[in-house]
């Protein structure tokens, strides 16, 4: 919330905009900092290419986040295609302002502590056939409203669903990310067609400086109903030999199963409907991965943390027979944290 009103959400969805004579751009930037600094992780879905599958990833990937326990939030960048309403089956969730912000949606089917929110442009139509026709300037604002207006609450892990392209929501979102824990989970399909334009998101991510947890073959593979045998409806391109020549690991091999499509139109996501099927068991690599990710990054904070302030902060007041030998403790533990936290990544 923003400490001169109070408020969670930006100024244009306030009644009193017209008359209120505070500084809304700061207000509005006060937001998306408060926001960025109560999640641990931020992992952008995203591929340069459109019709590759980031959308049931991304879906997938924060239901099995949530089903670790995790804290979990899922962003909707994708303007003109928010799908995530119907991945979850919230097409009749209707966001408002509240004063704690923008309300998300909420899905309980992940099995974990806690429900998985979802903040979507769907959220803020009148009906799900309204087209978006927006030119750039509308698109950066949502996105900022998106990060800094919903109210995501602390998360361990927000995933995020781009939008196919490395144009301005890609750019946009990485400028409000700088200096936070943000990563980039790439999605392509085997075919050579698809490679050609997803692999440009690659070399984004790397020329930006923004790290890439790993890459998801999409549609990898059909078992035959009849028989069991596994065969490709695509061409192999090559998509393992491209990713190790830049240096990215491959975290999954997701088939192209019937299952992931119904799961996507019913709102219920593959991992939560099926935990124990082959399409969710694909997911697993990726799950994990995240998870160490977010753990990586806990480990590397709290060492930072208690060989600071935090540190001085908990010796402050012993005896001083004892409080040399607690620091002493207290810089080999954040020593060895921030030696697991560089062996995870």
């Amino acid at each position: 919330m923003n400490a001169e009103c109070g408020l969670g959400h930006a100024c244009q969805f306030c009644p009193q905009e017209q008359t209120c004579h505070r500084d809304k751009s700061r207000h509005n930037k006060a937001l998306i900092s408060a926001r960025l600094e109560k999640i641990g992780q931020v992992l952008l879905v995203l591929s340069n290419k459109g019709g590759v599958g980031k959308s049931t990833v991304a879906a997938n990937l924060a239901v099995g986040l949530a089903a670790q326990g995790q804290r979990v939030g899922l962003a909707d960048a994708d303007i003109h295609g928010p799908n995530q309403s119907r991945f979850f089956g919230l097409l009749e969730t209707r966001s408002r302002p509240a004063p704690s912000g923008l309300t998300p949606g909420v899905f309980g089917g992940a099995g974990g502590a806690f429900p998985l929110r979802v903040g979507s442009l769907a959220f803020l139509l009148a009906e799900d056939s309204v087209p978006i026709v927006w030119r750039d300037a509308y698109k950066h604002d949502f996105l900022h409203h998106l990060i800094g207006s919903f109210d995501w609450g602390p998360l361990d892990t927000m995933v995020v669903d781009m939008p196919p392209g490395t144009g301005n929501e890609l750019i946009t979102l990485c400028d409000l990310l700088e200096g936070y824990n943000a990563s980039a989970v790439l999605v392509s399909t085997p075919q050579a067609v698809a490679q050609m334009d997803s692999l440009k998101a690659a070399r984004f991510c790397q020329e930006r400086g923004l790290p890439i947890l790993g890459a998801v073959e999409n549609m990898a593979g059909v078992t035959c109903p009849q028989c069991g045998g596994e065969f490709h409806l695509f061409p192999d391109a090559g998509f393992g030999d491209a990713l190790e020549a830049l240096g990215i690991a491959r975290l999954a091999r997701i088939p192209l199963v019937p299952e992931l499509a119904l799961g996507s139109d019913t709102g219920v996501p593959v991992v939560a409907a099926q935990p124990d099927g082959a399409a969710a068991h694909a997911f697993r690599p990726l799950i994990r991965a995240a998870v160490e990710a977010a753990r990586a990054a806990f480990q590397e904070g709290l060492a930072a943390e208690m060989s600071g302030l935090g540190m001085r902060a908990l010796v402050d007041g012993l005896p001083v027979d004892i409080a040399g030998e607690a620091a002493a403790l207290l810089v080999d533990e954040a020593a060895r944290l921030s030696r697991l936290a560089r062996a995870d990544r």
